[in-house]
């Protein structure tokens, strides 16, 4: 049963809202380029227990729209596989992260792996802090970065013949 109301939810258990999430790309660029952080998009994401399936999602929108007057014709129900990547805790302000993404990149080269951000894969941010109650220097962001390992492409070609 849902928290609040008589509608019934199989599985439903009480639960904390995760942090916000953010996938980040810019339109035209290969990666991430942060002296133009006007050419941003993102799409924002707040992780979902596993009960909440499209139905449980669809009934939400239905409510929250009719009850608060809210056009939420954009917000989707996804499920996302991100695959290998690296990640790094980024303590301080938004716009420091690039000091903190190019200690990924140095560890992404020393392992040997490749940057793989695409038109499938984007830069991926988890917000930890809430910038309202947090001092600027406390932030506390998780930076995740797609890779692709060498290796296992490489092995991947032997294996068909190196098409």
């Amino acid at each position: 049963m849902s928290k609040k109301g008589t509608y019934q939810i199989p599985d439903y258990f009480d639960f904390v809202v995760p942090p916000l999430e953010g996938l980040w790309w810019q339109d035209g660029i290969t990666g991430i380029d942060y002296a133009h952080k006007e050419k941003f998009n993102f799409i924002a994401m707040i992780r979902l227990p596993d009960f909440v399936t499209q139905d449980v999602f669809d009934w939400a929108i239905q409510k929250a729209s009719e009850r608060k007057q809210l056009d939420l014709h954009n917000v989707e129900f996804l499920s996302m596989q991100e695959g290998l990547y690296v990640q790094a805790l980024h303590i301080g302000s938004y716009d420091d992260e690039p000091a903190t993404i190019e200690k990924i990149h140095k560890f992404i080269e020393e392992q040997g792996l490749q940057v793989d951000i695409n038109d499938d894969r984007y830069h991926h941010e988890i917000y930890l802090s809430d910038p309202r109650r947090t001092k600027v220097e406390n932030l506390k962001t998780v930076l995740r970065i797609p890779v692709k390992n060498n290796y296992l492409n490489f092995k991947n070609k032997l294996a068909t013949g190196l098409k």
